[in-house]
């Protein structure tokens, strides 16, 4: 599928199931005053290409939309979500890195040849370091108001993983589910979906 073809399809799910005021004008923003469809996902560790991010995205989506459908989910845990909330969660839990890659050079040995060459790589550079789940909410916030069960999912979507003070992440999975959920889809993306590259 083509990185148009996953915008198409990220904007569709998006319109679809996202009906909150300001909405709208988040989707305005990451179209057309951000590189969010054609960012990578990360700069070797998992969709390291150009519309890695939008696909990573719609990983996540799918998964969690998968979690939320599991019987124990709902009958055990007592877990239900909108489809609205599991959307936004799911589509903009990352955009945060939108505008933070850009491209530069590294030297790599040619492994028929063994001549060096410079080839492209993506590079890390954020502009406005202000972490990583709480800058999306923050940004996102921006545009339109988040509840705070969905906030809490986006600010703890990298759970035990990220740097966070594992009370933290611990008590947001206990008084939030739903962040539970979203990083457990996360995770499932991203390390049996995608995969490192090569």
């Amino acid at each position: 599928m083509s990185v148009s073809d996953k915008k198409n399809e990220f904007i569709q799910i998006y319109n679809d199931k996202i009906k909150r005021e300001g909405a709208d004008k988040l989707l305005d923003y990451l179209c057309s005053k951000s590189d969010f469809f054609t960012s990578p996902a990360s700069t070797v560790y998992h969709l390291s290409r150009e519309g890695g991010l939008c696909e990573h995205s719609l990983n996540v989506y799918r998964c969690l939309c998968d979690y939320l459908d599991r019987p124990r989910v709902k009958e055990t845990y007592g877990l239900t979500v909108s489809d609205e909330t599991a959307a936004i969660c799911a589509l903009l839990h990352d955009v945060c890195k939108a505008d933070c890659y850009t491209v530069g050079y590294r030297n790599k040995k040619d492994e028929t040849t063994g001549a060096w060459q410079k080839v492209p790589v993506y590079e890390f550079k954020d502009r406005m370091p202000y972490g990583h789940g709480e800058k999306s909410v923050y940004i996102i916030s921006g545009f339109m108001r988040l509840t705070r069960e969905e906030a809490f999912a986006i600010r703890y979507h990298m759970g035990f993983s990220g740097t966070e003070d594992a009370r933290n992440v611990g008590a947001a999975f206990e008084m939030y589910p739903l962040a539970f959920a979203l990083s457990t889809a996360d995770m499932e993306a991203t390390y049996f979906i995608e995969g490192k590259e090569d």
